[in-house]
């Protein structure tokens, strides 16, 4: 699709139809979640910045873990913010990745989703990682609210909210970004928590998944939607029902909610994440909203990509 055309593709995937209540009944559960934070030094540490361990609590017995690192000697500085997401499957960098940012003045937090290859797990009394699965987990359960990403998209909320209450961060000035799940989880963590100030998505994720499916690119988590259908429904009897399903937790239809300035890089032979369905969630922004666009790059790390997020949030986070 010409970029003429993506910049008025409005997607596929269809909205189900009681989208905003859906979202509206997780977070009154996520207001009636305490958080019980437990912010404690961390075993790994180094000259001139303080790292410490952040423990919360997220919904349906979710126990999310972030690395939290700041500059030293700015105990009593209120400091912006930066929460960072990482990719599908993974989980947060090592400490060291942090450090540059820490550097210019942001207090950082980094969090591990639950159930994949970070420290975050679910109470359900196994502390297991799964490596792929995430996007199909609880769609066999029949009920939307039972989706594993709904989960972790109100994790992202709560970790807002529990950094916009630290007494060395100033709220009004609070910033996410990821790329691919991490830039979908930047998109859901502004839409959810609509103080954040400044949202950075990277060719994100988890967005117009029948679009996705359509296009049938033989790569990436795709292939989760084809096991689903050839080992649930190979006659795909059940396919409107499967997209309706993703759909609850489809981040084109949160975009609206965004409050922040957006700056969406994407590159325009990505396959995993075709740059169509990053589209139809940024088309949907109507935020002040800007774009960077890499032709010839697929799903991979763009060229100066943290640079160029940084040239475009300094200015503004820090004057």
């Amino acid at each position: 699709m010409p970029l003429e055309e993506l910049l008025k593709y409005n997607g596929t995937n269809a909205r189900p139809n009681d989208y905003d209540e859906y979202w509206q009944k997780a977070l009154d559960e996520l207001d009636n979640t305490a958080p019980s934070v437990r912010l404690t030094p961390a075993e790994w540490q180094i000259p001139n910045f303080v790292c410490r361990d952040l423990w919360f609590h997220g919904v349906r017995g979710g126990k999310i873990y972030a690395k939290a690192v700041r500059p030293a000697g700015t105990e009593n500085t209120k400091l912006p913010a930066l929460l960072l997401f990482h990719g599908y499957s993974g989980a947060s960098e090592p400490w060291q990745y942090m450090l540059g940012f820490a550097g210019i003045g942001f207090e950082v937090f980094y969090m591990d989703c639950r159930g994949q290859a970070g420290a975050s797990y679910d109470d359900n009394g196994n502390r297991g990682r799964t490596h792929f699965g995430t996007l199909m987990k609880g769609v066999m359960d029949g009920d939307p609210q039972r989706l594993a990403f709904r989960h972790i998209y109100l994790d992202t909320a709560q970790l807002a909210r529990i950094v916009m209450n630290l007494p060395g961060i100033d709220p009004d000035r609070v910033a996410v970004y990821g790329q691919s799940q991490g830039g979908a989880l930047s998109v859901t963590c502004a839409a959810l928590e609509q103080r954040i100030a400044y949202c950075a998505p990277v060719f994100p994720y988890l967005s117009d998944h029948k679009r996705v499916y359509d296009l049938a690119f033989p790569v990436g988590v795709n292939e989760e939607i084809n096991y689903w259908f050839r080992t649930y429904d190979p006659q795909h009897k059940r396919e409107d029902w499967l997209f309706e399903q993703l759909g609850y937790v489809d981040i084109q239809f949160l975009a609206p909610r965004i409050k922040a300035k957006t700056l969406m890089m994407c590159g325009l032979k990505d396959t995993c994440c075709p740059p169509s369905s990053q589209f139809a969630m940024y088309n949907k922004i109507t935020a002040p909203k800007q774009l960077r666009v890499f032709p010839d790059f697929i799903h991979e790390t763009l060229p100066n990509q943290a640079d160029e997020m940084l040239q475009w949030l300094l200015p503004q986070i820090l004057a």
